[in-house]
């Protein structure tokens, strides 16, 4: 006979600490967009740089996610995860500021902008794991939906909202200073990180005697089997590496499909994007309700569903009815998208074991990072070769297969969060 269900916790918008997390990175994210914006505009206008200079930039953000995201989980799983958020929020305040000191001495060059970048995309991969790793600290296991909603929420306002207020700095200030804002973004965050009052567990101490602590690349095996071991986390994995392979086989070529094919203007797609952020802030706003309403389990295989079915809207669509059918597409990808993202975080931090959970959210995003070059380049490779057109359809009716995992996997009968020998019951081992 199962035990009487547990109040439910508190709302959020009541607990302190939750809010000071919150409120931190919302900071940090808008900090965070003028960056993205700013050191690109550094580059190309203040160190007048070659195209394959700029190009570098991008590689240079892009490479500690593929070769940093699986040892910053074992490390993520070795130590407490908030003295690695608040060290990660200094070293990239300090970072930063290195720009616009250097440009103040007419001392900046392209080299210390690759190093400031590369340094912080890798604190930044260790702050990306150490933070969905301790959200569950701070609130209880009903409270992680709404939780990652909230922080989604504001993630997606600072997406759509920040490059906006970046372009506006960059041209009052300058994009050297303009980055300033983003240090302080960072020094807020670190500062609100140091004012939460809950303590966080402690990290797990090796026992000398079970014999020498595993090696770095033992930890690394161990996060990978169990994410290849748990069933609901198996289900997701492959889900997403279908998604994002095919979905990308489709990204990589479209904009040159729209622009010379089609006909699009810059300004036409830049309308259908700004249209299509609907879809992103609804279901940031309304996915908490949908999670209460049908349950996490079918939620989640919704989401997937609507994220297989979307890149068919704009590979149908008529050359009259393109437009509409683009919108349709990035509505229903961001949608979806953040619906799955949502739930997908949650339900990982409720069934994997806290000493587990820097390895296992590493995994996944190792996953989600290591197929988007493989999907871009055979995207390209396959434009080449039958046509623009025929590879969204390729990527389209590919995306087709995703949902598969997650629908033949126990997430079916997932109702609610599950807590203790529930999370256990769901494993292979």
């Amino acid at each position: 006979m199962s035990a009487s269900p547990a109040a439910p916790a508190p709302r959020l918008l009541r607990h302190p600490d939750f809010l000071k997390l919150w409120t931190g990175q919302t900071i940090s994210g808008f900090g965070s967009q003028i960056t993205i914006l700013a050191v690109p505009v550094v580059a190309a206008l203040t160190l007048k740089v070659s195209p394959f200079q700029f190009g570098l930039i991008a590689t240079l953000e892009f490479l500690p996610f593929m070769l940093l995201s699986l040892p910053a989980g074992v490390w993520v799983d070795r130590l407490r995860r908030r003295p690695i958020l608040i060290s990660a929020d200094l070293g990239r305040a300090i970072s930063l500021l290195s720009i616009p000191l250097a440009f103040a001495f007419d001392a900046l060059t392209i080299w210390q902008l690759y190093a400031v970048v590369l340094f912080n995309g890798c604190l930044t991969v260790f702050f990306d794991v150490a933070y969905q790793s301790y959200l569950p600290s701070i609130v209880e296991r009903d409270q992680l939906v709404e939780g990652n909603a909230k922080l989604e929420t504001t993630r997606t306002i600072a997406q759509r909202l920040g490059p906006g207020l970046g372009g506006i700095l960059i041209t009052i200030l300058s994009a050297p200073f303009a980055v300033v804002f983003d240090a302080v973004s960072f020094l807020a965050s670190a500062a609100f990180l140091a004012w939460i009052g809950r303590s966080e567990p402690p990290a797990p101490v090796h026992d000398a005697s079970t014999g020498p602590r595993p090696s770095m690349r033992a930890d690394i095996v161990t996060g990978l089997r169990y994410v290849a071991h748990q069933k609901l986390l198996r289900a997701m994995a492959a889900t997403i590496a279908i998604e994002i392979f095919f979905g990308n086989v489709a990204d990589s070529i479209l904009i040159l499909y729209l622009v010379t094919e089609r006909g699009f203007t810059p300004a036409l797609i830049g309308l259908a994007f700004s249209i299509g952020s609907i879809g992103v802030i609804v279901a940031a706003l309304l996915t908490s309700r949908m999670t209460n309403l049908i349950g996490v389990g079918p939620l989640l295989i919704l989401s997937a569903v609507g994220s297989s079915l979307s890149w068919l809207l704009v590979a149908a669509a008529p050359e009259s009815l393109l437009f509409a059918g683009l919108v349709g597409t990035i509505v229903s990808l961001g949608f979806f998208g953040v619906a799955w993202n949502i739930n997908a975080v949650s339900l990982r931090q409720a069934v994997t074991p806290g000493p587990m959970l820097g390895r296992a959210n590493a995994t996944m995003r190792f996953i989600s990072w290591s197929v988007i070059p493989i999907g871009t380049i055979a995207g390209g490779f396959l434009g080449g070769v039958i046509g623009l057109h025929d590879t969204i359809w390729v990527g389209a009716l590919g995306c087709v297969l995703a949902f598969v995992p997650v629908m033949l996997s126990p997430l079916r009968q997932l109702r609610e969060m599950p807590r203790g020998a529930a999370s256990a019951a769901m494993a292979d081992v």
